[in-house]
């Protein structure tokens, strides 16, 4: 009998989105009046011919995943990596039978549960409790089974003081570990995992990586989507890097993090303003970011230990006046956020918004040691996300003075200012 459990075969998924005209400023009344006519004769005819609803004044296809083909076999963990837009969570929902596939078909052996999102299958007026057997339910196992494996399951989420609280009051993190624990234990042929586990803490983090490392040393299959790149490494024998919904490579989790790695690097060459892979309303975006030192003089490369002025100039759509704005500014290494500078914890007054401005973070004794670094560019207005756009730019360190005594060799990443003594043992 074979142990291939997945196979996907000329594998494709297409969207049909719309686009709204640009209109100038003033628009007649007759004209609102005729275009919604349009709209509601097009949305009529498109239900009688059985398409898809689609809102606006042009449509166009979009293949999220086209022409796809792997095989995944019986207790293997495969790492699924690639940039936002890549495909990645598509691909999941056609796996686990959440959406149907445009074109092409997949062969899957097996039970499947899935975690895709927050709360995946959860009804949110339930218990915590009733929630486990639903979710069992939907897995397809018998009460008996979700009976013999429940106190395992609640140790492991440690929502016990809350588990006959409706779902609906949990916060995400109280979700998200009862939903992958519930998805973990009831033993299925295949766990399914999105980047959902970012959700939880680093101690429920390290502790989901072991359990699903666990289930995959017990013969069944792990598909893991993530961004950390470190979890990746430890988790997976293979990984399937994604780019505009195509196969780019499958192999190796060196070959393809390598592969990964220089598509990051390819796609920072590129300006933020260009970039087109980025999340939020645009309210306000990004357009370009600087180094600049102390006296305002754009840098190539920072020095450990002197003073790093990161200007963040963007366009607003318009006069935001009173505004809610919040920047923040995330330092990663191989998908691990290693320092989160973001003006809402730090303390500082309200930030002005303009038509065009920028923002600047000011990061005194430079505390990185020599390397390349990727950074992440993040605005939100009135607590909506505006502008998000990952790998933005790299910032390039050499060491330098950073302790005051001359430049030197400095280890490991992070360096933090700290005195030695020494006292004698009077006890």
């Amino acid at each position: 009998m074979s142990d291939i459990v997945i196979k996907a075969e000329q594998l494709g998924k297409k969207y049909i989105i719309g686009h709204q005209r640009e209109n100038g400023r003033y628009t007649a009344l007759r004209d609102v009046l005729m275009q919604n006519a349009r709209s509601v004769w097009n949305k009529t005819r498109d239900l009688v011919q059985g398409k898809p609803i689609v809102q606006g004044d042009t449509l166009e296809e979009v293949w999220a995943l086209k022409d796809v083909n792997f095989e995944i076999r019986r207790g293997e963990a495969v790492g699924i990596i690639g940039r936002n837009g890549a495909g990645k969570s598509t691909l999941l929902k056609v796996l686990s039978r959440i959406t149907e596939p445009s074109a092409g078909r997949v062969s899957i052996r097996g039970r499947v549960a899935s975690l895709l999102e927050v709360g995946t299958g959860f009804h949110p007026e339930l218990t915590g409790r009733e929630n486990i057997y639903l979710n069992g339910a939907i897995l397809g196992m018998t009460r008996l089974e979700i009976k013999r494996k429940f106190d395992e399951i609640v140790a492991f989420a440690e929502v016990e003081k809350f588990l006959d609280t409706p779902v609906k009051r949990y916060s995400s993190g109280m979700y998200v570990r009862l939903a992958f624990a519930v998805a973990a234990h009831l033993e299925p042929e295949i766990l399914v995992v999105d980047e959902v586990l970012a959700v939880g803490d680093s101690a429920f983090q390290k502790k989901c990586l072991g359990k699903m490392g666990d289930v995959a040393h017990e013969g069944r299959t792990v598909l893991f989507v993530s961004h950390n790149m470190v979890a990746i490494e430890q988790l997976c024998q293979k990984a399937m890097v994604l780019q505009q919904g195509k196969v780019a490579d499958y192999g190796s989790v060196e070959q393809a993090l390598g592969m990964y790695l220089t598509s990051v690097s390819d796609l920072q060459k590129v300006s933020i303003a260009d970039r087109t892979d980025r999340r939020g309303n645009q309210f306000l975006r990004f357009t370009r970011v600087a180094l600049c030192d102390a006296g305002g003089s754009e840098l190539e490369q920072v020095l450990s230990g002197q003073d790093v002025y990161v200007r963040f100039y963007y366009a607003a759509s318009e006069q935001l006046c009173d505004a809610r704005v919040h920047v923040s500014l995330a330092i990663v290494d191989r998908g691990r956020i290693l320092i989160n500078l973001n003006s809402y914890n730090s303390g500082s007054a309200v930030l002005d918004v303009y038509e065009r401005g920028f923002f600047e973070c000011v990061w005194k004794n430079f505390n990185l040691t020599a390397g390349s670094y990727d950074c992440i560019a993040f605005c939100s207005v009135n607590d909506e996300v505006a502008d998000w756009v990952d790998s933005a730019f790299t910032i390039l360190v050499e060491n330098g003075d950073f302790f005051g005594q001359g430049d030197s060799t400095l280890h490991g990443i992070v360096l933090v200012p700290h005195r030695w003594y020494s006292h004698p043992d009077l006890s």
